[in-house]
């Protein structure tokens, strides 16, 4: 089956985790991804995490870096910047997540590019964008949870800083870039031309703060932490029952009802401290301390179970193994196996999105560091001599480097 990016080329000049993670998504469905790296070093992720598999590689890398070839290319020596060109030639999209300015040194910046091939997609992803007096600063995950706003709302009234451990601003501004580099690529059939696109983890997290900015502006309250709580429903948090916690979300009329009528206490109902959304709101404290009161009498799994069957959300609160084998991931593939030239067979995370027409493939484990250099410059056209002087050269790193086999 012919998968709907099957037809287009993404250069992966980008490593941790934003980049790849973005060109992992294009990969999957699809694309040939090329991941070029630097000559004996590779990705920083390659060596990245706190546990050591049978290979080199770490967990994160083989996570984050599916369905692509992987190339060595020094762009600081004159014959791989050359070499690195004509895979620019042949490519329909780039991802880069430099420091701004750093590919404008490499001479691998969009100006210089779209010059060899007018019609490439370039996606920038930084931390801060590529304008603006904050733009040379480095940014991270955690930078821009702090400095774009969420960061001030996570954990408990009063209670310390917290950041979200899932790195939302890494892997949102993944998605955004992705969904940029497709909308170009279809505008390309239109216009004929590439584009510029200039994505930030800043941006990602400040854009991704809804709730907050809209009661920022609507009351003038600057939004403080909440814990499990939402702003603006009640109650809609992680309650305790007799053995733990779990998550309820009551979040209208018709579902606060029906709640009332599962913990038995209709009366409820009738509490004008409880009458509606706002009332709820301004009695939080209140509310989930009687509703807790009921929810202590029965274990957790019992709450969800009468809850559910009333129509109300509710949801144990799982760790990563129980979600991983819980019935609905088993069901839905969140869970797959491929096989890796050093690990033998291994477990990733299936897709997260479901195409029907065109179901996503896993057609390759992620590549040993430049296991396909030879390959791809084959494919280019490039003959065996011409190889063979772009490897004395030092275009893929050590002069008189032997590559591997294609």
């Amino acid at each position: 089956m012919t998968l709907p990016l099957s037809r287009i080329r993404v250069l992966d000049v980008s490593q941790i985790m934003a980049g790849p993670y973005c060109c992992m998504l294009l990969g999957d469905m699809g694309a040939d991804v090329i991941k070029v790296e630097t000559p004996g070093v590779g990705d920083q992720t390659r060596r990245a995490m706190g546990f050591k598999l049978k290979g080199d590689d770490s967990g994160g890398f083989l996570a984050l870096n599916r369905n692509k070839r992987s190339v060595e290319i020094d762009l600081k020596n004159a014959q791989g910047l050359q070499a690195f060109y004509e895979l620019v030639r042949n490519a329909d999209v780039l991802v880069e997540n430099n420091r701004p300015g750093v590919a404008a040194r490499l001479k691998i910046d969009y100006a210089t590019l779209q010059a060899i091939n007018p019609r490439l997609v370039y996606a920038s992803i930084s931390g801060f964008g590529q304008t603006g007096p904050w733009s040379r600063r480095p940014g991270l995950d955690l930078i821009a949870q702090a400095s774009s706003g969420p960061m001030s709302v996570m954990g408990e009234p009063d209670g310390p800083p917290m950041k979200s451990s899932v790195p939302f601003a890494d892997l949102g501004a993944a998605l955004f870039a992705a969904y940029a580099i497709l909308s170009a690529v279809i505008g390309r059939e239109h216009s004929g031309a590439g584009q510029y696109i200039d994505a930030s983890l800043f941006e990602t997290a400040l854009g991704l703060s809804i709730w907050e900015t809209a009661e920022f502006w609507g009351t003038g309250r600057v939004p403080t932490p909440l814990g499990s709580a939402n702003r603006m429903s009640a109650p809609y948090q992680a309650m305790r029952a007799a053995d733990r916690y779990f998550v309820i979300g009551a979040a209208n009329p018709k579902l606060w009802s029906a709640l009332c009528e599962v913990v038995e206490r209709t009366d409820l109902l009738e509490d004008p401290r409880f009458a509606g959304n706002v009332e709820r709101l301004q009695n939080r404290a209140p509310l989930i301390a009687l509703l807790e009161a009921e929810f202590a009498r029965r274990p957790a799994d019992e709450w969800v179970e009468l809850l559910v069957a009333a129509g109300v959300p509710a949801a144990p609160i799982q760790n990563f193994e129980e979600a991983l084998a819980c019935e609905q991931s088993v069901a839905r593939e969140m869970v797959v196996e491929v096989e890796h030239p050093v690990e033998g067979r291994i477990k990733m995370l299936g897709f997260p999105v479901k195409m029907r027409g065109t179901p996503q493939q896993i057609r390759r484990a992620a590549p040993l560091l430049g296991a396909h250099t030879q390959e791809v410059f084959a494919e280019l056209g490039l003959s065996a001599q011409r190889i063979a002087q772009l490897q004395s050269a030092g275009a893929f790193g050590t002069a008189g480097k032997a590559l591997e086999p294609a």
